[in-house]
């Protein structure tokens, strides 16, 4: 009897400068706004690498703070393209992962999914691997947290307002689990913050919560 093999994913998470990120955080302060963007890309990559499925991730920022951050996380990082914006960074990302590991599948990930586990995106891949292309789309019900391609297929990754209507509209699936509550809660405002937290955060991101606790609502 065969043994299912399963696809393996090269993972590509866009990270913005983080004087940039998060602007409707604001009401941390900006050294608070920059101390949580960075946590939550840190455990999101953490929780990329971790996943059995990845083989690589690879981080798009120009951002020095952050690529030491998930360098020591396990990710490999490349240079992105200032005002290109954040498709054609993830599709930067991707032609360097395709060039360098040809066979495996593409992932694009957003960086604020600071409740993210490795076994939600296991299950998320896993799903997506049924198909040529699949997304995620996050709790609010009209963006994405994650969008795939498998090998030969186009990478066409259409984040940015709506991007689930977007995606849908393209013939991307909608991958729609039970119990993937850590990647649907990507992070934009406090409210968000205070819902990842209910999931349980990463380590990085929990480490910095308590100096802006009175900031949730």
């Amino acid at each position: 009897m065969g043994t299912d093999i399963p696809l393996i994913w090269s993972v590509v998470i866009p990270v913005k400068v983080l004087a940039q990120a998060k602007s409707r955080l604001s009401g941390l302060g900006d050294a608070g706004r920059e101390a949580i963007a960075l946590a939550m890309a840190a455990d999101t990559v953490s929780a990329a690498v971790a996943c059995p499925v990845v083989a690589d991730v690879i981080v798009v920022t120009d951002d020095a703070a952050v690529r030491t951050a998930v360098e020591a996380a396990g990710a490999e990082v490349i240079a992105d393209l200032p005002g290109a914006g954040l498709n054609h960074a993830l599709a930067a990302g991707a032609e360097h992962a395709a060039a360098r590991w040809s066979g495996r599948g593409l992932a694009a990930l957003t960086a604020d999914l600071p409740a993210l586990s490795a076994g939600e995106l296991q299950a998320a891949l896993t799903a997506a691997s049924a198909v040529n292309q699949a997304f995620v789309a996050d709790a609010a019900g009209s963006g994405t947290t994650l969008y795939t391609a498998k090998p030969g297929a186009a990478f066409r990754p259409l984040f940015g307002p709506q991007s689930r209507m977007r995606h849908r509209l393209a013939g991307v699936l909608e991958v729609d689990l039970p119990n993937i509550p850590g990647l649907k809660r990507d992070v934009d405002t406090l409210a968000d913050l205070r819902q990842a937290e209910q999931l349980g955060l990463g380590a990085r991101t929990l480490s910095v919560r308590g100096s802006f606790s009175s900031a949730l609502p």
